[in-house]
Protein backbone atom coordinates (compact mmCIF):
# COMPACT_ATOMS: atom_id res chain seq x y z
CA UNK A 1 0.00 0.00 0.00
CA UNK A 2 1.56 3.69 -1.03
CA UNK A 3 1.64 6.41 1.28
CA UNK A 4 -1.49 7.67 -1.13
CA UNK A 5 -3.02 5.27 -0.32
CA UNK A 6 -2.86 4.50 3.46
CA UNK A 7 -3.78 8.57 3.85
CA UNK A 8 -7.01 8.16 2.43
CA UNK A 9 -7.90 4.56 4.08
CA UNK A 10 -8.00 6.55 7.18
CA UNK A 11 -9.76 9.26 5.63
CA UNK A 12 -13.36 10.12 6.84
CA UNK A 13 -16.86 10.57 4.64
CA UNK A 14 -18.73 13.44 6.33
CA UNK A 15 -22.00 15.09 5.16
CA UNK A 16 -23.20 18.48 5.63
CA UNK A 17 -26.11 20.47 5.13
CA UNK A 18 -27.99 23.34 6.21
CA UNK A 19 -31.76 22.63 7.42
CA UNK A 20 -33.47 25.22 4.69
CA UNK A 21 -34.38 25.54 1.35
CA UNK A 22 -33.27 29.02 0.96
CA UNK A 23 -30.62 29.65 -2.44
CA UNK A 24 -29.18 32.79 -0.07
CA UNK A 25 -29.23 30.36 3.44
CA UNK A 26 -27.14 31.71 6.17
CA UNK A 27 -27.04 28.19 7.78
CA UNK A 28 -25.80 27.05 4.11
CA UNK A 29 -22.97 30.07 4.85
CA UNK A 30 -22.46 28.27 7.90
CA UNK A 31 -22.19 25.03 6.84
CA UNK A 32 -19.19 25.91 4.34
CA UNK A 33 -17.19 27.81 6.66
CA UNK A 34 -17.49 25.07 8.89
CA UNK A 35 -16.58 21.85 6.24
CA UNK A 36 -13.71 24.12 4.92
CA UNK A 37 -12.19 23.70 8.89
CA UNK A 38 -12.36 19.58 8.50
CA UNK A 39 -8.84 18.69 8.13
CA UNK A 40 -8.20 15.39 6.48
CA UNK A 41 -11.52 14.09 5.99
CA UNK A 42 -14.08 14.00 3.13
CA UNK A 43 -16.66 16.47 3.29
CA UNK A 44 -19.40 16.62 0.79
CA UNK A 45 -22.20 19.72 1.30
CA UNK A 46 -25.67 18.27 0.73
CA UNK A 47 -28.73 21.14 -1.15
CA UNK A 48 -31.98 20.23 0.66
CA UNK A 49 -33.20 21.95 -3.18
CA UNK A 50 -31.43 18.61 -4.71
CA UNK A 51 -33.78 16.68 -2.91
CA UNK A 52 -37.40 17.86 -3.45
CA UNK A 53 -40.00 16.12 -2.37
CA UNK A 54 -43.95 16.39 -2.10
CA UNK A 55 -45.48 17.40 0.84
CA UNK A 56 -45.58 13.96 3.81
CA UNK A 57 -49.10 12.87 4.42
CA UNK A 58 -50.09 8.77 5.05
CA UNK A 59 -52.88 9.27 2.38
CA UNK A 60 -50.14 10.25 -0.07
CA UNK A 61 -47.32 7.98 0.88
CA UNK A 62 -50.46 4.90 0.29
CA UNK A 63 -51.53 6.36 -2.81
CA UNK A 64 -47.43 6.46 -4.30
CA UNK A 65 -47.16 3.12 -2.83
CA UNK A 66 -44.13 4.28 -0.57
CA UNK A 67 -41.74 7.21 -0.35
CA UNK A 68 -40.43 9.07 -2.70
CA UNK A 69 -37.00 8.07 -4.40
CA UNK A 70 -35.07 11.42 -2.83
CA UNK A 71 -36.43 10.73 0.64
CA UNK A 72 -34.29 7.46 0.10
CA UNK A 73 -31.18 9.39 -1.67
CA UNK A 74 -31.20 11.25 1.49
CA UNK A 75 -30.82 8.79 3.78
CA UNK A 76 -28.25 6.54 1.62
CA UNK A 77 -26.11 9.77 1.86
CA UNK A 78 -26.59 9.47 5.89
CA UNK A 79 -26.52 5.48 6.00
CA UNK A 80 -23.19 5.42 4.18
CA UNK A 81 -21.44 8.92 5.76
CA UNK A 82 -18.89 8.26 8.90
CA UNK A 83 -20.16 12.04 10.55
CA UNK A 84 -22.71 14.59 10.02
CA UNK A 85 -22.78 18.27 10.47
CA UNK A 86 -25.89 20.26 9.89
CA UNK A 87 -27.40 23.95 10.34
CA UNK A 88 -30.71 24.04 11.60
CA UNK A 89 -32.44 27.02 10.04
CA UNK A 90 -34.99 28.11 12.64
CA UNK A 91 -38.71 29.30 11.56
CA UNK A 92 -40.78 30.10 13.96
CA UNK A 93 -39.17 28.93 16.61
CA UNK A 94 -38.66 25.16 14.53
CA UNK A 95 -37.63 23.27 11.79
CA UNK A 96 -38.16 24.61 8.68
CA UNK A 97 -40.93 22.85 6.52
CA UNK A 98 -38.32 21.69 4.22
CA UNK A 99 -36.45 20.11 7.03
CA UNK A 100 -39.49 18.94 8.86
CA UNK A 101 -40.58 17.48 5.81
CA UNK A 102 -37.81 15.15 4.67
CA UNK A 103 -37.23 14.33 8.40
CA UNK A 104 -40.98 13.05 8.18
CA UNK A 105 -40.08 10.73 4.83
CA UNK A 106 -37.00 9.68 5.80
CA UNK A 107 -38.86 8.17 9.52
CA UNK A 108 -40.86 6.64 7.51
CA UNK A 109 -38.08 4.63 5.94
CA UNK A 110 -35.95 4.28 9.12
CA UNK A 111 -37.08 5.25 12.49
CA UNK A 112 -33.65 5.39 13.45
CA UNK A 113 -32.96 7.87 10.51
CA UNK A 114 -28.91 9.09 12.49
CA UNK A 115 -28.19 5.25 12.52
CA UNK A 116 -26.06 6.40 15.56
CA UNK A 117 -23.37 8.69 13.49
CA UNK A 118 -21.66 11.12 15.47
CA UNK A 119 -23.31 14.66 14.51
CA UNK A 120 -22.11 18.32 14.98
CA UNK A 121 -25.37 20.37 15.64
CA UNK A 122 -25.61 23.85 14.75
CA UNK A 123 -27.52 26.74 14.04
CA UNK A 124 -27.49 30.32 13.23
CA UNK A 125 -29.78 33.70 13.07
CA UNK A 126 -29.26 36.97 12.95
CA UNK A 127 -30.73 37.62 16.37
CA UNK A 128 -29.41 37.08 19.81
CA UNK A 129 -29.97 33.75 20.67
CA UNK A 130 -28.86 32.06 17.25
CA UNK A 131 -31.30 29.46 16.86
CA UNK A 132 -31.67 28.53 20.44
CA UNK A 133 -35.25 27.45 19.86
CA UNK A 134 -34.62 25.59 17.04
CA UNK A 135 -31.33 23.69 18.61
CA UNK A 136 -33.79 22.52 21.56
CA UNK A 137 -36.08 21.32 19.67
CA UNK A 138 -33.05 18.98 17.61
CA UNK A 139 -31.03 18.23 21.00
CA UNK A 140 -34.43 16.35 22.39
CA UNK A 141 -35.86 15.23 19.35
CA UNK A 142 -32.58 13.89 16.89
CA UNK A 143 -31.58 11.30 19.90
CA UNK A 144 -34.59 9.30 19.22
CA UNK A 145 -33.86 9.20 15.92
CA UNK A 146 -30.47 7.54 16.95
CA UNK A 147 -28.60 10.81 16.50
CA UNK A 148 -25.01 11.00 18.62
CA UNK A 149 -24.89 14.60 19.02
CA UNK A 150 -21.51 15.40 20.04
CA UNK A 151 -21.38 19.23 20.42
CA UNK A 152 -23.74 21.89 19.27
CA UNK A 153 -22.69 25.07 18.45
CA UNK A 154 -24.48 28.37 18.05
CA UNK A 155 -23.34 31.53 15.87
CA UNK A 156 -25.80 34.39 17.28
CA UNK A 157 -25.75 37.80 15.07
CA UNK A 158 -24.91 35.84 11.90
CA UNK A 159 -24.65 39.42 9.74
CA UNK A 160 -22.30 40.64 12.30
CA UNK A 161 -20.06 37.22 13.17
CA UNK A 162 -19.71 35.77 9.93
CA UNK A 163 -18.00 38.40 7.45
CA UNK A 164 -16.26 37.71 4.54
CA UNK A 165 -16.77 33.82 4.51
CA UNK A 166 -15.14 33.24 7.78
CA UNK A 167 -16.28 33.72 11.79
CA UNK A 168 -14.57 37.72 12.63
CA UNK A 169 -15.63 36.79 16.40
CA UNK A 170 -12.73 35.32 17.82
CA UNK A 171 -14.37 33.61 20.97
CA UNK A 172 -16.94 32.46 18.20
CA UNK A 173 -14.38 30.90 16.28
CA UNK A 174 -12.76 29.32 19.06
CA UNK A 175 -15.47 27.71 20.44
CA UNK A 176 -16.75 26.36 16.54
CA UNK A 177 -12.83 25.27 15.95
CA UNK A 178 -13.37 23.39 19.77
CA UNK A 179 -16.82 22.13 18.60
CA UNK A 180 -15.26 20.26 15.26
CA UNK A 181 -12.11 18.61 17.31
CA UNK A 182 -14.28 17.02 19.68
CA UNK A 183 -16.58 15.94 16.41
CA UNK A 184 -13.34 14.66 14.17
CA UNK A 185 -12.00 13.03 17.74
CA UNK A 186 -15.49 10.52 17.50
CA UNK A 187 -15.36 9.89 13.79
Amino acid sequence: MTEIDNKYKHMKHIIAFAGSNSKNSINKQLVIYTSGLIKNNQVDILDLNDFELPLFGVDLEAKIGGQPANAHKFLEHIKTADGIIISLAEHNGAYTAVFKNLLDWMSRIEGKTFFGKPMLLMATSNGGRGGASVLAIAKDRFPRHDANIVDVFSLPFFSKNLLEGKIVDEELDSQLKNSIVKFQNVL
